[in-house]
């Protein structure tokens, strides 16, 4: 019983830190990265569909992202998402597909990339948090219900506390790596 909680424990603190890199991938660093269009959605014949899954999405070089639609119709409205968007960029369309020409990041914009990666850490540790919650509430479920003892009950907070300990660390490294990265010129 006790193991499938710390199972289930770990295996949620993991899709954590998993969340945690893919919103990562949405920061810019020094070099573009396409992962910065990936919150992005078209209107595609009314339905809101991801970028990528109606044009092909290619980093050019360090500085250039370009688009090109499967449909040339979808320009317009690939144009339209991307202005929506707000990335900091504005689109050049040449009614075949679409260029995305990112500027080398100022200090304030790499310090301000640092702060949103810390506010998306803080988000992944609270996730972590409350799933060590989870945990300890089914160990004292299963204390109540005496089937567990009160020092097996004990030493299973223990455990869910090391592992929590092990997630959150997870997180700060990743933080240190991405700030790292960030503010790397």
């Amino acid at each position: 019983m006790l193991e499938e909680i710390f199972f289930e424990q770990e295996e949620h603190a993991a899709k954590s830190i998993d969340a945690l890199k893919r919103d990562f991938g949405t920061l810019r660093t020094g070099k573009v990265s396409v992962n910065i269009l990936d919150n992005i959605q078209v209107n595609y014949y009314g339905t809101p569909t991801a970028l990528n899954q109606v044009a092909t999405v290619l980093a050019s070089d360090a500085t250039t992202i370009s688009i090109t639609p499967w449909e040339k119709n979808m320009v317009k409205e690939i144009e339209t998402s991307i202005r929506a968007a707000n990335i900091g960029v504005n689109p050049n369309n040449d009614g075949v597909s679409i260029k995305l020409y990112f500027p080398p990041m100022t200090v304030e914009q790499r310090q301000d990339n640092v702060k949103k990666a810390k506010a998306m850490c803080e988000k992944a540790k609270v996730a972590i948090r409350n799933v060590r919650k989870d945990a300890n509430d089914k160990i004292k479920k299963l204390e109540k219900e005496k089937e567990i003892t009160e020092d097996e009950s004990k030493k299973a907070h223990d455990d869910v506390q090391k592992i929590t300990d092990t997630y959150v660390e997870k997180v700060d490294q990743a933080f240190k790596e991405k700030e790292a990265e960030l503010l790397k010129v």
